[in-house]
C-alpha cells in the first residue's frame, strides 16, 4: 500500500506547515497556556505529586490523610494539563466530489485535513476525525501520538461519498457529545441551509469551542454561485 503521509501531505506542502502555527489566533488567556503541560502548578486539573507543606500555602490544599499517616504537613500539587484537542469535520457528501478541472473539492478537503492534522501533531496536540454527509459516518477521537496520523489518513482514503449534505444535525449530535473545550474545524462546501448550519456552529461556540470553517468551494461555483459568501458573517 502506498504511504498516506506522501499520497496527501506533499513535501513542499510539509515544509511550509513546518514554519506555521495555527495558535497564533487562539492563544486566549485560559485557553491555550502552552504546548505541554505547564511549568507552572494550579489546583483544578490533575493531580501531579505532594510536596511539603510551606508558609503560603493554603490549609485547604492540605492532605489530611496522608498527615494521618505520617504526622507531617503535605499539600497536593496539580498540573494543568495544556494539550489542545482538535476535531476535524470532514464532508464527505456527493456535491463533494464535484471538480470543473484535474482537483475535486474532496481530494482538496482532504488534503487540506492531511496538512492540519500534520500541524497538529507535529503542534504535540490531538486531533480526532469526524466523517459525515446526510449523517455522522466516521469518529476517530482524538490522540495526540505520531502514529495516529498515518490512521487519519487512512480513514480519509477510505472515503465513500455518501447523499446530500446534512450539517446541522451532525453539528448537533458532536457538540452534544464533545464535552472537552477545544477546537471545531469544519471542512465542507456547506451545501446546505446556511440558518441551519450556523445554528449547529453556535452550539460548539455555547459549550465554548473555538470554531474554524473552511468553506470548500470549486472555481466554477466562485464564478456562478447563485449564494452568497457571507453565510458565516453573523457566527
Amino acid at each position: 500500500m502506498a504511504n498516506l503521509s506522501t499520497t496527501y501531505l506533499d513535501p513542499s506542502i510539509v515544509s511550509r506547515l513546518d514554519n506555521l502555527s495555527l495558535r497564533a489566533r487562539l492563544v486566549v488567556e485560559g485557553f491555550i497556556i502552552g504546548l505541554h503541560r505547564s511549568p507552572y502548578h494550579g489546583f483544578s486539573v490533575e493531580f501531579a505529586e505532594h510536596r511539603a507543606y510551606g508558609p503560603g500555602d493554603e490549609i485547604r490544599h492540605v492532605d489530611w490523610k496522608l498527615y494521618a499517616k505520617t504526622d507531617r504537613y503535605y499539600v497536593k500539587q496539580f498540573e494543568e494539563e495544556t494539550n489542545l484537542k482538535s476535531y476535524l469535520l470532514l464532508d464527505q457528501s456527493r456535491s463533494m466530489t464535484f471538480a470543473s478541472h484535474s482537483v475535486s473539492k474532496l481530494t482538496y478537503a482532504q488534503t487540506l485535513a492531511a496538512a492540519l492534522a500534520y500541524l497538529m501533531l507535529k503542534q504535540q496536540d490531538a486531533i480526532g476525525l469526524a466523517l459525515f454527509d446526510s449523517q455522522l459516518r466516521q469518529y476517530l477521537a482524538p490522540r495526540a501520538k505520531r502514529s495516529h496520523l498515518e490512521i487519519l489518513l487512512g480513514h480519509m482514503s477510505d472515503i465513500q461519498p455518501g447523499p446530500e449534505t446534512e450539517i446541522a444535525p451532525v453539528l448537533h449530535q458532536l457538540a452534544k457529545s464533545i464535552v472537552k473545550r477545544g477546537l471545531i474545524i469544519l471542512i465542507s462546501d456547506l451545501l446546505d441551509d446556511p440558518d441551519q448550519v450556523i445554528m449547529g456552529l453556535k452550539h460548539f461556540r455555547h459549550k465554548r469551542h473555538e470554531v474554524i470553517v473552511f468553506h470548500i468551494l470549486d472555481p466554477q461555483e466562485l464564478e456562478h454561485a447563485p449564494f452568497g459568501l457571507g453565510l458565516l458573517d453573523d457566527l
